[in-house]
């Protein structure tokens, strides 16, 4: 029996509790774990990560099984579920670790995002705002406190 083979991606859209919810709820999604990359500081702190001065933003490692989803539809879940045409805001929340941010994990995955981004474009749906998502090679994923970790689960209706 051939062993499952489990793919991950990782994305930034404002606030990581609700990033993280809207990719738990999407089928073909196995987990999601909530962290800091694109960063400064090794091992940062939720608190040091706030102050916007490590760099980092807050993201979502999505563990997906690509059998049941492509990489593709996950980047159609991100453009939906924030706004791509802000600069380092998400709602309330401003600051550069709240910036919306693709990390690819490899060439393949570059260009699917650009090919995606150019679709999201060409929608209309932005009405003519151009996107402002950083699109950038993955660095090092550092896992943020536990009471950060299905935030929206510990914490209905909060995010």
């Amino acid at each position: 029996m051939k062993e499952r083979q489990f793919h991950k991606a990782i994305f930034a859209a404002g606030c990581f509790w609700d990033v993280e919810k809207a990719f738990f709820e999407t089928p073909g999604v196995e987990n999601t774990r909530v962290g800091y990359t694109g960063g400064i500081t090794k091992n940062p702190t939720y608190e040091e990560v706030c102050t916007g001065k490590t760099g980092h933003a807050e993201a979502v490692e999505v563990t997906y099984d690509p059998r049941k989803i492509t990489y593709n539809k996950l980047l159609d879940v991100f453009w939906r579920i924030h706004d791509p045409t802000t600069l380092n805001r998400q709602g309330p929340d401003i600051g550069t670790q709240y910036r919306s941010a693709i990390f690819y994990l490899n060439d393949e995955r570059k260009k699917l995002v650009y090919k995606s981004k150019g679709r999201m474009e060409k929608t209309g749906l932005l009405e003519g705002k151009p996107i402002v998502t950083e699109i950038v090679p993955a660095g090092e994923f550092f896992q943020a406190e536990k009471e950060h970790q299905k935030y929206f689960i510990k914490h209905p209706g909060q995010c």
